[in-house]
C-alpha cells in the first residue's frame, strides 16, 4: 500500500528512467512533487525501498532502479542503450507544480488512476496535543509544553510554550505532545538534557515504559515505570539517581514516550 505522495514519486523516477536512463537528483524529486524540504524525499525514497518498489545501487551517486510498480500502474519500463540519449524534448523535468505521474506500460495504455487506500481526516491541533494521522501528514506540528525532568520531579506542566514540527513518520496515531528534557536520570536509556521527548497522551502504560509520571497532582517526572506489590516505581536510567516508590493513588501516567529529537 502506497501514499499518494509516495505513488507520485515513485512515477517520476519510473518516467525520468525510462526517459533518459538516469534517475532524477533529489532537489528535482523535491521540485516535482512542491515539497517544501528534500527531507521529505528522504523518507519517501526510504519507505519505497522497505515496501519493494525501489532499490538504491551501491556506490553509485543517484542511482535508484525501479523494481515493481503498484498494480494498477502495469510492469515498470527498464531504460534501454537507447533511452540513455534521448532528444532534448524529452529529456527536461517535469513543471514543478505537476500534481502526480504516471508512466504509460509496454502497450501504450495509461494506468488507471491512483486511489490511496488511507484513512482521511481532519485533524486539528487541540491545546494539550495534535491528533495525527501518519499516513497522511508529511509533518505534524506539536505543542512544545515546556520542560520535564529526567532527575527530580518539577513543577507540572500544564500550557504550551511553543511549537515543534515533527517528522509523521516518528508517530502513531493519537494524541500527542512534546517536552524538552533536563537533566540526565535516563542517559543509560538514551535520553539526554536537551532532547525533545515525544509523548503519545495516555493515562495507563505496560510495566517497563517510560512515561511522563504526574506525583501529587503538582510535579512530573520521565521515568520508567515499574508496578510492584500494589506500588508504583518510578526508575531512573543512570545509577547516580535512585528509584522512588509511590502508592498507586499518588502517580497518574500522562503519556508515554514515542521518540525523541536531537540536534548536534
Amino acid at each position: 500500500m502506497l501514499t499518494r505522495k509516495q505513488y507520485e514519486l515513485l512515477m517520476f523516477i519510473q518516467e525520468r528512467l525510462r526517459q533518459t536512463g538516469v534517475s532524477p537528483s533529489f532537489d528535482e524529486m523535491k521540485e516535482a512533487l512542491n515539497l517544501r524540504s528534500k527531507s521529505g524525499i528522504h523518507r519517501l525514497i526510504t519507505g519505497l525501498a522497505e515496501r519493494g518498489f525501489i532499490r538504491r545501487l551501491a556506490h553509485r551517486a543517484r542511482a535508484l532502479e525501479v523494481v515493481r510498480l503498484p498494480e494498477n500502474a502495469g510492469a515498470p519500463e527498464r531504460p534501454t542503450a537507447s533511452a540513455a540519449a534521448p532528444p532534448s524534448s524529452m529529456a527536461a523535468a517535469p513543471a514543478a507544480n505537476t500534481p502526480s505521474f504516471a508512466a504509460v506500460p509496454a502497450g501504450g495504455a495509461a494506468p488507471a488512476p491512483f486511489t490511496p487506500n488511507v484513512i482521511r481526516g481532519n485533524f486539528q491541533p487541540q491545546l494539550q496535543g495534535a491528533t495525527v494521522n501518519a499516513e497522511v501528514a508529511e509533518s505534524v506540528r506539536l505543542p512544545l509544553l515546556g520542560k520535564i525532568a529526567a532527575g527530580a520531579p518539577i513543577e507540572a506542566l500544564s500550557n504550551p510554550t511553543n511549537t515543534v514540527d515533527v517528522p509523521a513518520a516518528l508517530l502513531g496515531r493519537g494524541e500527542h505532545f512534546a517536552l524538552t528534557v533536563e537533566g540526565d536520570s535516563m542517559v543509560d536509556a538514551g535520553i539526554f538534557d536537551g532532547d525533545t521527548a515525544l509523548i503519545q497522551r495516555c493515562e495507563t502504560a505496560d510495566n517497563g515504559a517510560i512515561v511522563v509520571a504526574l506525583v501529587d497532582n503538582n510535579e512530573v517526572t520521565l521515568k520508567r515505570l515499574r508496578r510492584k506489590h500494589g506500588s508504583i516505581a518510578l526508575e531512573p536510567a543512570n545509577e547516580r539517581h535512585e528509584t522512588r516508590i509511590f502508592g498507586p493513588d499518588r502517580v497518574q501516567v500522562q503519556g508515554r514516550l514515542v521518540g525523541l529529537l536531537r540536534r548536534y
